[in-house]
């Protein structure tokens, strides 16, 4: 992955602000399992906001942690999944 990406994938989670998610696809556009593959090695600085990334239909990829985390900042459910018409913050064009 060039370094470029890999550090526009960080800055976009980093500017995620408390309280609401973005999608693979919202973090990495055309790429979102870039995005899902750089979360999932772990190669990501301490502090990321990692569980504010959600997939595109508002499910957790990563579960319970993920899901406590998000209740902890007020993240709207509906049932398992965020509610992604309140809580989504979408990419910049």
């Amino acid at each position: 992955m060039a370094p470029d990406r890999h550090q526009a994938i960080i800055d976009a989670i980093r500017d995620i602000p408390e309280g609401f998610v973005r999608t693979y696809g919202d973090v990495s556009p055309g790429a979102p399992r870039l995005s899902a593959r750089l979360l999932a090695t772990g190669q990501v600085p301490d502090g990321l906001p990692w569980w504010r990334v959600v997939r595109a239909d508002g499910s957790l990829a990563v579960g319970e942690e993920q899901r406590q985390r998000l209740w902890a900042e007020g993240v709207p459910f509906k049932g398992n999944k965020v509610d992604l018409e309140i809580a989504r913050i979408p990419h910049e064009p």
